[in-house]
């Protein structure tokens, strides 16, 4: 099962990622995960959050521009080799990863990390039928 992601194109300028954390905060919504990437003249925001459709209504109002994008969330192991041991399997299947992060904090000694792919349904076949687990929103605290 794939997790709702948002993505925020914001301009390069200072006070964008306070503004937006300021605006959930102000509206009770809790982040699980954030990543951010720039080019010179944009950033996008990748946002994890506990309620994705009124998180996008919100930042929608404040006229931010934004996607939804599935993402797949997986249990690491979180010992030396537990990420290499997942992309081993994803580089076998020439599975090209878009882009990944991890989620804040971990579950039962298992790191979270976030990975965008063309094919999400198929990742998450690969992933399971080599024994390694994905996380639903609901684990994450999802609504």
């Amino acid at each position: 099962m794939t997790i709702p992601q948002i993505s925020v194109f914001l301009e390069n300028k200072a006070g964008q990622l306070a503004d937006i954390t300021g605006i959930l905060s102000e509206n009770q919504v809790n982040m699980r995960a954030i990543s951010i990437a720039e080019t010179a003249d944009y950033g996008v925001l990748r946002l994890i959050v506990d309620n994705a459709s009124k998180a996008s209504a919100i930042l929608l109002e404040h006229g931010f521009i934004l996607t939804m994008t599935p993402v797949v969330g997986v249990a690491v192991s979180d010992t030396p080799g537990g990420l290499s041991k997942v992309l081993g399997v994803i580089s076998r299947e020439e599975i090209d990863v878009e882009y990944m992060y991890s989620v804040f904090g971990q579950k039962d000694g298992m790191a979270c990390m976030i990975f965008r792919v063309a094919d999400s349904d198929g990742l998450i076949a690969l992933l399971e039928d080599n024994g390694i687990s994905t996380i639903t929103g609901e684990e994450l605290g999802l609504h």
